[in-house]
């Protein structure tokens, strides 16, 4: 089975180009073997390229755990720019769809090759059972959280999978490993939920790290990202574009007019090769 390993800055999967390999029957357990990075080859999990009835391509995302992601916003920009590079498309506008929706993706070329990739990832969603977070308010979806001793105000905003956003002094010393998982798996979130731990630099500069569900912290997570743009904003804390610095690299992330998401980012391609399974 032909693979690629991808990633957005360094937030690696393996892609199958399922247009030409046969699907996996169990795509699930084959994203807990390909990703273990001692047994596998090592990634955040497994992205399938598939065919769609409705849009160009179809994407189906698997965290290292086996469990389906709706949404991956630095995993789409990798399908976005393989399908070019592979001769699947032509055009450099490309419509994949996701559990979460269809996604339009611009790619930004340099030397025929993909370099970044602007997604539109749509308008966030605000209304808690449609994140969905278990709470009594109808609209408001900044919740207090209880962890350890210690209290969290977090925005919850759904960007086609659930993210809670945490703002914090400092990012670089917070105890991610300690709280994330806590956080994670807390009964408000019934369906689990990414972590974004932030700070604000600048009305136009936000550092951020996060807790992915499924994986734990990773180096970068495009859909929080935006989800943390979508909180600054609503916290009266940044403009309306701004540069995101993850641990893997810089994100930009605009919340336009027409109430969309926009992010831009870069896609690599780490290496090709030979899934062989004695």
């Amino acid at each position: 089975m032909m693979f690629y390993k991808m990633q957005g800055l360094g937030n690696d999967y393996v892609y199958l180009d399922c247009t030409k390999e046969k699907e996996p029957k169990k795509p699930e357990q084959l994203a807990r073997m390909i990703s273990n990075r001692n047994f596998g080859v090592g990634s955040d999990g497994l992205i399938l390229i598939c065919e769609s009835s409705i849009a160009d391509l179809k994407m189906r995302m698997f965290n290292s755990d086996g469990s389906e992601a709706q949404m991956c916003g630095n995993g789409i920009r990798c399908v976005a720019k393989l399908v070019y590079e592979l001769g699947l498309i032509k055009s450099h506008t490309v419509q994949i769809e996701t559990i979460a929706g269809i996604k339009e993706l611009r790619l930004n070329l340099a030397g025929g090759k993909v370099r970044t990739v602007t997604v539109d990832m749509g308008e966030p969603i605000l209304t808690p059972e449609e994140i969905p977070i278990e709470i009594n308010k109808k609209e408001n979806s900044v919740v207090q959280i209880q962890i350890k001793q210690k209290e969290f105000n977090a925005t919850c905003v759904s960007m086609g999978n659930p993210h809670a956003v945490i703002f914090v002094d400092n990012v670089e010393k917070f105890e991610v490993e300690k709280y994330g998982s806590i956080l994670e798996t807390h009964p408000i979130f019934p369906q689990k939920a990414n972590i974004e731990f932030a700070q604000i630099i600048d009305r136009k500069t936000i550092k951020m790290r996060v807790w992915e569900r499924g994986a734990g912290e990773t180096l970068a997570c495009g859909t929080g990202a935006c989800a943390t743009l979508v909180a600054a904003v609503l916290n009266e804390k940044t403009d309306q574009k701004v540069r995101i610095e993850l641990l893997g690299g810089n994100l930009e992330i605009e919340w336009k007019e027409d109430n969309h998401i926009y992010m831009t980012g870069p896609a690599v391609t780490v290496f090709k090769g030979e899934w062989i399974n004695d």
